[in-house]
């Protein structure tokens, strides 16, 4: 179970005959008021990406670009862990773990892997190479279901933290969003003594309701907790279902390949996207992410990433102090430094940037590939 175990992405055509079988025949809700994003995805917008799913989006184009790339698995904590493996040319290359989130995937990476394990090629400085390794976290795409409850936040760190340790690298990075904003802080926390810095694109701290931390906040930090309030009272619906009644939600989402684009979309894509935001999350992008989970059977168990973390019970045991660095984009959640820097004692990099959304490996891959350079040179 411990053996790591060289993986192909091969999907059976008939696999894909059933999903276009079921694209076709899907039975479509009528237009809710006016037919725009106050009630949810527009019946419309839905319609033009399916039809597109069905006529123009290539999965085996999706599926040889994923397999460009050298693919692994292993058992870990009695579960399947997939992984990317990317070594880079440079011998002297730092080793980095990436996290993904949901309802991302590992795709959220494919475009910063070859600036940051050959930055030579792309242009950089080669001292700034990293190896690269790049899982699936349990119960999401092809690492596959869970098979056990307890997966959590905290589980999952450990895992990554025993993966690091299988594949010989005795002292790493690790950066993370969206989930992985939550997970790799914790790997840093539970193994310390390898990792030398963290970096993540949130900062997932609130205001812990003491009255003195709201008494002198700022106009931008006012303006950050309103965005959050106003994503918490719109969009949130999703963090509900899926911290209480997850299973309730995998049964419709398991037989239904739109009702799974449509739930996933909710934070894809939305309405309030910035052009740009919407320019590079192209209907491939998207498609490929959703394939993930429908192809693997893994609604449901993501999902349960949510309840586990919710139902944990589990109390930090005080701030992180592994270094950590933050990347803050615009079309994003609005971490508030004020709140970060009560929860992890060792911020040394904070930098704000002008554009880039929630998937800024995506969207904003220069950016991001040089936020990790720049905080990694300060402590690798």
């Amino acid at each position: 179970m411990t053996d790591i175990k060289p993986f192909r992405i091969d999907i059976p055509e008939a696999e894909l005959s059933a999903l276009r079988r079921r694209l076709s025949e899907t039975r479509w809700p009528s237009e809710a008021p006016g037919d725009d994003w106050r009630y949810g995805q527009p019946v419309a917008s839905l319609r033009e990406l399916v039809e597109y799913w069905l006529d123009g989006y290539d999965w085996r184009a999706q599926e040889a670009r994923l397999n460009r790339y050298p693919q692994f698995t292993t058992g870990i904590d009695g579960q399947n862990v997939h992984f990317l493996h990317v070594p880079s040319p440079e011998p002297d290359a730092f080793p980095l773990i990436l996290t993904h989130g949901w309802p991302g995937s590992i795709v959220e990476f494919l475009d910063v892997i070859g600036p940051l394990t050959d930055p030579r090629a792309h242009g950089g400085d080669p001292a700034d190479a990293f190896h690269l390794v790049v899982p699936s976290i349990p119960g999401y795409g092809l690492s596959g279901p869970t098979r056990d409850a307890g997966w959590d936040s905290r589980r999952v760190a450990r895992a990554w933290a025993e993966l690091m340790r299988r594949l010989g690298y005795d002292r790493y990075g690790a950066h993370g969003n969206d989930a992985g904003s939550i997970i790799t802080p914790e790997v840093g926390r539970f193994d310390g003594e390898h990792v030398a810095g963290v970096h993540v694109t949130q900062v997932f701290s609130l205001p812990s309701g003491d009255p003195a931390e709201m008494a002198d906040l700022t106009e931008d930090e006012g303006r950050r907790l309103a965005i959050l309030g106003r994503f918490w009272e719109e969009t949130s619906g999703y963090h509900k279902v899926q911290s209480t009644k997850p299973q309730q939600l995998a049964f419709a989402l398991t037989d239904s390949p739109v009702g799974q684009l449509a739930w996933s979309l909710q934070l894809l894509w939305s309405g309030e996207d910035a052009k740009e935001v919407r320019e590079a999350l192209t209907p491939d992008f998207v498609l490929t992410n959703v394939m993930l989970y429908w192809l693997t059977g893994t609604a449901g168990s993501s999902a349960r990433l949510y309840y586990e973390d919710a139902h944990s019970g589990a109390v930090a045991d005080g701030p992180t102090t592994v270094p950590l660095g933050v990347a803050v984009f615009p079309n994003d959640f609005q971490s508030i430094r004020r709140f970060a820097d009560r929860d992890h004692a060792n911020i040394v990099r904070w930098t704000e940037y002008d554009r880039g959304g929630h998937y800024s490996g995506r969207d904003a891959p220069d950016l991001l590939t040089e936020d990790l350079r720049a905080f990694f040179r300060l402590v690798r």
